[in-house]
């Protein structure tokens, strides 16, 4: 008596099923839609940070507001009187530095405020500018600069 073994040939399919996928990228366009942060201030005053030897990153760039101390930039590539600027708005007078920086404390207690100071400015009006700040109350105050490439 012969015994033959037949083997079934499975009738599953082979394929990955993709009937969710459209889902999924529907899913994780809108993720980086929601987490991705757009720049929104547009420098009009220039700043050639200086360099730095022992410098530390800020990791939680959400509590940060930045502050611009250097020329005004004019056109056709013309550098002006030295400016403060705070986002998108100049400052025209010192004591509305205090006023729009007392404004973000209240809204982020923990805001840290980095100063992006133009390596020609007046050291006169880094130091206004600094007491400005301490007068709102804004004491985590930092300055930005550039690692310094020792060769």
């Amino acid at each position: 008596m012969a015994s033959a073994h037949f083997k079934k040939k499975s009738k599953t399919k082979e394929e990955i099923p993709t009937a969710s996928l459209p889902d999924i990228i529907f899913m994780l366009l809108i993720f980086f839609m929601v987490t991705t942060v757009l720049r929104e201030t547009t420098v009009q005053v220039r700043t050639t940070l200086p360099q730095a030897e022992a410098i530390t990153k800020i990791d939680q760039k959400r509590l940060v507001s930045y502050l611009w101390v250097g020329p005004l930039k004019l056109a056709d590539n013309r550098i002006g009187d030295t400016a403060v600027q705070i986002d998108d708005a100049l400052v025209e007078e010192f004591g509305n530095i205090r006023l729009i920086m007392y404004r973000k404390l209240i809204e982020q207690p923990k805001l840290i405020v980095s100063l992006r100071v133009d390596k020609s400015s007046e050291m006169g009006i880094v130091m206004d500018v600094q007491q400005e700040l301490r007068e709102a109350g804004t004491l985590r105050v930092n300055f930005s600069t550039k690692r310094q490439i020792n060769p």
